[in-house]
């Protein structure tokens, strides 16, 4: 590639960070596009050529996904993986090829195509020299949710475990990411009934946030919630309790951004209450919320 040619690409390259950084993607997408075009018209079958060709294409399909066109970033990665053809030297951006194909597939509403490539861009990450294991985690994490939307408990179970297991060793029990993973494992396991289990991923999520966050934080409020949940399931009434009160007044704490979990919440202490036989604490409970949920959106509670 001749310098002139480098020069120019490197000159709209910078240009295009610039109005990323600004926020401004169409005319970045302008920018791209004239990139692509002067690194297409380079190319030959030089390592030098090919490398420019697919960095620029890389650049496009971001702006593409950022820009909620996901089908021309598709085109765009898929001829950038082609171009590298599983290149050793260029593992790295085959995983994030692979990894943006897999998002924009999922977006569409493929979920075979975005586990292909995330499967495939896991494969890249591992084969790396030191492997990038915390892109790992979190792809794998979204194939577990993806394996959990088809019903397959035991696969999404294998990818959330992946995750939680790197990023344990990775970061720490006391890391936000290691937390959702806890948290995405835990409703995993409820959801197929497996409560003992359930419990143990929501008490290590909520041990976390607790101290990530402390008691006046949205995902400190859901693990309550949700430990409180897998709690009535183990026979721990009386705990599970105290953990709706927590998440009750956490989300209240909260205000008006927060109303539908906090109705969501109320729904299940109340429903609590009156399995307890509580009706009186049970509307006591429903009319301090409605009393909130009216004042912070104007509308009633729907079914506390």
């Amino acid at each position: 590639m001749d310098s002139p040619t480098v020069t120019l690409i490197t000159i709209l390259r910078e240009r295009i960070e610039a109005l990323r950084a600004e926020g401004n993607l169409e005319e970045a997408l302008h920018t791209a596009n004239a990139a692509v075009e002067k690194a297409q018209q380079a190319l030959t079958s030089d390592f030098e050529s090919i490398d420019s060709f697919c960095s620029v294409l890389e650049i496009r399909a971001e702006i593409l996904r950022g820009l909620g066109n996901h089908s021309p970033a598709l085109d765009d990665y898929r001829q950038a993986i082609d171009q590298l053809d599983d290149r050793p030297d260029r593992l790295e951006q085959l995983g994030r090829l692979h990894a943006g194909s897999g998002a924009s597939h999922d977006a569409l509403g493929n979920r075979d195509g975005a586990s292909k490539h995330w499967q495939q861009a896991i494969l890249c990450f591992e084969r790396t020299t030191p492997p990038y294991l915390l892109d790992v985690a979190s792809l794998s994490n979204n194939l577990g949710f993806l394996a959990k939307a088809a019903g397959d408990v035991d696969s999404a179970e294998t990818h959330f475990l992946k995750a939680l297991e790197i990023l344990h060793t990775q970061l720490g029990e006391v890391h936000e990411e290691t937390a959702a993973v806890s948290n995405n494992l835990g409703a995993l396991y409820h959801a197929s009934g497996y409560f003992e289990q359930a419990r143990e991923m929501h008490m290590m999520a909520l041990e976390a946030r607790r101290s990530l966050y402390g008691e006046s934080h949205p995902d400190t409020a859901q693990s309550h919630n949700n430990l409180a949940l897998a709690l009535l399931e183990t026979g721990d009434r009386n705990w599970a309790r105290r953990h709706f009160e927590k998440a009750l007044a956490g989300f209240e704490d909260l205000g008006r951004q927060f109303c539908d979990d906090l109705e969501a919440v109320a729904s299940n202490y109340c429903g609590f209450l009156r399995e307890e036989g509580e009706l009186a604490q049970a509307n006591l409970v429903a009319g301090r919320v409605t009393e909130h949920l009216t004042k912070n959106r104007g509308g009633q509670a729907s079914s506390l």
